[in-house]
């Protein structure tokens, strides 16, 4: 018989509804006959007992919120009678011992991927090419648009093609009424066929809005996110375009490439439009494509080579959640995380504001007191800015977050937490911060999709899992993305955005292990080679940089 509805946690008193759930219709609970006063659409919770006003609400074990008016047994909880509530966090209180899950079935496993000198190994093998301020964007798409279609690695137009074929038979003779029924052909110009370098797997461009004009932190962070692009094992080499009179200076790059990688052999390109006023923008384009070319032909020797799963750098995301978020996919990456945790690799998860209420937990999880003190001063630094703004982590919720029933910060990150799995943190890195340390690792970035995908890949990420209830297209110029729906309806309706549906395990028709299980067998596929995600064969290359101080 399928399940209606789910308690998380034993020590939870709200439940939530697996399906659309009518007024006046009876629900047992263990034993205990609660009538709904109220509809309650799937995704959504109802009260196992009357609470009285100030009545605390627990979900997934911990605080989520405070009733702000009596709330009869089999209420729905709403943003009209529920508020945001959370436990303080006070740093590590106790030991913390973790049973490791069993991985004798991928302890010999390896993937094909691109060994680096410095001892990391790479999903992909990606020349970049980025600006150190933003007035160099134009020059950043004048090489785009140079390099994707002469060398083969430009996406298939399709609706260049629609555009095509409804001139085609306007300049032909067609009327409106017969162009506004047009029926496209699905014709595809597809130039990679051409592509030139066999074992280059692109050459990808990143453009921001910053590096000039902002405060020195943001000049400094910006630099040392553009540093982690560069020492990422997925990038094979680097062209970097300078202005020259911007805040974010080449030797603030250089100084924090090397902070992280202080042996860095990659090639590395640097020019500078200010440096010889005489050359013009021309040349020094013409100087930028010819160097690229040939660091392209150097990177296409570098072939994949077997390497053991612990070298695998796997971040974890959500975005657009929904109510089943928590239950499903979440805890299904979580464990994968504890897979590969256990496997040796690194592992990361970042959005902060996302982890507000968990931040005990995951203090009692750090492996030394100075780890769970770092993640406590991050949080309350972040919280401390988001208040000098009028902002807060409990206005974190989405207007689609609350629709399909994530209604406090609290409850949503709870359930966000569980991509996170259950082993211990190794590391708290802040904002930029490049990660070194095997296991898991927290790092400091908002919630906002792009800012936190942006964020680990920085931090070193080379595959990033990132589940969505909503739909969310975000992908990533250097890690390739993995999207996990929370539930088939969204895999059906979206198919080309997502490359997993968690669906099965609220139909109860999977575990949480058994997909986790598929999951890492996907990865290890995705870091071979082997195929792309939709967020890559969309070409969906979002980066964004977390500007966090004033524009001067």
């Amino acid at each position: 018989m399928k399940r209606t509805f789910l308690q998380i946690n034993p020590t939870d008193n709200v439940l939530v509804a697996l399906c659309d759930l009518k007024k006046g219709e009876e629900v047992v609970f263990k034993g205990k006959t609660i009538i709904l006063q109220d509809d309650i659409a799937a995704k959504h919770k109802f009260t196992i007992d009357d609470l009285k006003q100030g009545e605390e609400v627990t979900m997934y074990g911990v605080l989520v919120g405070k009733a702000q008016m009596p709330i009869p047994a089999g209420g729905l909880i709403h943003t009209f009678n529920l508020k945001h509530a959370s436990e303080p966090f006070q740093g590590k209180l106790k030991d913390y011992t973790w049973q490791a899950p069993d991985v004798s079935a991928w302890e010999n496993r390896t993937f094909m991927g691109y060994h680096r000198a410095d001892g990391q190994v790479g999903t992909q093998n990606y020349w970049l090419v980025i600006p150190l301020v933003f007035c160099e964007n134009r020059n950043v798409n004048i090489m785009k648009q140079a390099f994707l279609k002469a060398l083969g690695y430009a996406q298939p137009d399709l609706y260049l093609d629609q555009v095509g074929s409804l001139l085609d038979a306007y300049q032909s003779g067609a009327d409106i009424d017969s162009l506004k029924t047009f029926t496209f052909q699905q014709k595809k110009t597809d130039y990679r066929q051409n592509r030139v370098f066999k074992n280059v797997d692109g050459i990808k461009f990143l453009t921001h809005e910053s590096g000039c004009g902002e405060n020195r932190e943001d000049s400094e962070n910006l630099c040392n996110l553009l540093a982690g692009y560069c020492v990422n094992p997925n990038v094979a080499g680097i062209t970097v375009l300078s202005l020259g009179c911007q805040h974010s200076q080449v030797s603030i790059l250089q100084e924090a490439i090397h902070k992280i990688s202080p042996n860095f052999e990659k090639p590395l390109y640097i020019l500078e439009q200010q440096q010889d006023l005489g050359s013009g923008e021309s040349q020094m384009l013409a100087e930028a494509i010819r160097q690229t070319f040939v660091g392209m032909i150097q990177i296409n020797e570098i072939e994949r080579q077997p390497a053991p799963l612990s070298k695998l750098r796997v971040g974890v995301k959500c975005g657009g959640s929904d109510g089943f978020s928590g239950i499903s996919a979440n805890p299904a990456i979580g464990h994968t995380a504890d897979l590969l945790v256990a496997l040796g690799a690194n592992v990361m998860i970042a959005e902060f504001p996302e982890l507000c209420g968990v931040e005990q937990e995951l203090q009692n999880r750090a492996v030394t007191a100075e780890v769970a003190d770092n993640f406590g001063y991050l949080m309350k630094e972040y919280a401390r800015r988001a208040e000098a703004v009028g902002a807060g982590f409990d206005m974190n919720p989405s207007p689609g977050n609350i629709k399909d029933g994530l209604i406090t910060d609290a409850i949503k990150s709870a359930g966000a937490a569980k991509k996170a799995g259950s082993s211990p943190v190794v590391d708290a890195l802040g904002y930029g911060q490049y990660s070194k340390k095997a296991g898991l690792n927290l790092v400091c970035t908002p919630g906002n999709d792009v800012l936190a995908t942006s964020g680990m890949a920085g931090a070193g990420a080379t595959i990033q899992l990132f589940t969505t209830g909503l739909g969310t297209p975000t992908g990533n110029p250097i890690c390739p993305m993995v999207k996990l729906s929370t539930n088939t309806k969204l895999a059906q309706k979206l198919p080309e955005i997502i490359d997993i549906d968690c669906g099965p395990i609220i139909e109860g028709e999977k575990s949480v292990e058994e997909m986790g299980e598929m999951v890492l067998e996907y990865i290890i596929g995705l870091a071979s080679g082997e195929y792309q995600t939709k967020a890559m064969e969309l070409g969906q290359d979002d980066f964004m940089f977390w500007r966090r101080g004033v524009s001067l």
